[in-house]
């Protein structure tokens, strides 16, 4: 399958700033991780993919996804950021992913 994620603008300059100058990738990532539910989605800031993740998107910035959690994303979707709180949604034409989505920044500083 083939995703495709459309960023509105304040998504752009958000994302800018969470790499602060540095190289990186985003990844979408569904944490099950001490949350005791089916895992919340996260949008991890990494130095370099796992073995298993497989690049969405390389325009403006690198998207990546687990290989084993892409099934859970439509082909198409939009990010959009929240003009008054750090944060995104995530949306399809079929619904809402997630309406509260962080960054979690994982590069060794």
């Amino acid at each position: 399958m083939s995703i495709h994620l459309d960023l509105d603008s304040l998504s752009v300059e958000r994302l800018a700033m969470a790499l602060s100058g540095r190289p990186g990738m985003f990844k979408l990532f569904y944490d099950t991780e001490d949350c005791g539910c089916n895992g919340v989605l996260v949008i991890l800031l990494v130095t370099t993919p796992n073995a298993t993740d497989k690049v969405v998107q390389s325009e403006p910035y690198s998207f990546w996804v687990d290989r084993q959690q892409e099934q859970q994303f439509d082909s198409r979707m939009r990010l959009e950021a929240d003009p008054g709180y750090p944060s995104f949604k995530l949306s399809s034409d079929a619904g809402i992913f997630s309406s509260n989505i962080r960054i979690k920044d994982m590069r060794v500083k």
